[in-house]
C-alpha cells in the first residue's frame, strides 16, 4: 500500500516535468516563428536606411517612387521629377528599387 502512494507521487512529479517541457517547447516555437523573424526584418530595415545614398531609387511607405537627392542625419530629400523635391524622414523609406 505504501508503494502505491510513492508511485502516485512519482507519477505526479513526472507529469509536472512533462508540463514544464511542453511550455518550454511552446515558448521556443513562439520565439523561432514569431519574434526572431521580426527582429531579423528590423535589422535588415535598419541596414537599408543606413546604406541609403544619393541616386538610389526608393519607395516610401506611402507608395511614392522617387530618387534620393540628398541624405542627412534623419531625413532624406527625394526628387520626384525634375525640380520637384520632397523631404521625408528616413524611416518613411520602405525599400529600394533595383535598377
Amino acid at each position: 500500500m505504501n508503494y502505491s502512494i510513492l508511485a502516485q507521487a512519482a507519477g505526479g512529479s513526472q507529469g509536472m516535468i512533462y508540463q514544464v517541457v511542453m511550455w518550454v517547447g511552446i515558448i521556443g516555437v513562439f520565439y523561432f516563428f514569431m519574434i526572431r523573424p521580426q527582429q531579423k526584418k528590423q535589422k535588415e530595415q535598419k541596414e537599408l536606411l543606413n546604406n541609403l545614398k544619393k541616386g538610389d531609387e526608393v519607395v516610401t511607405i506611402g507608395g511614392i517612387h522617387a530618387r534620393i537627392y540628398t541624405v542627412e542625419e534623419s531625413t532624406v530629400t527625394l526628387e520626384l521629377d525634375k525640380g520637384v523635391k520632397l523631404t521625408v524622414e528616413k524611416s518613411a523609406i520602405s525599400r529600394t528599387i533595383a535598377g
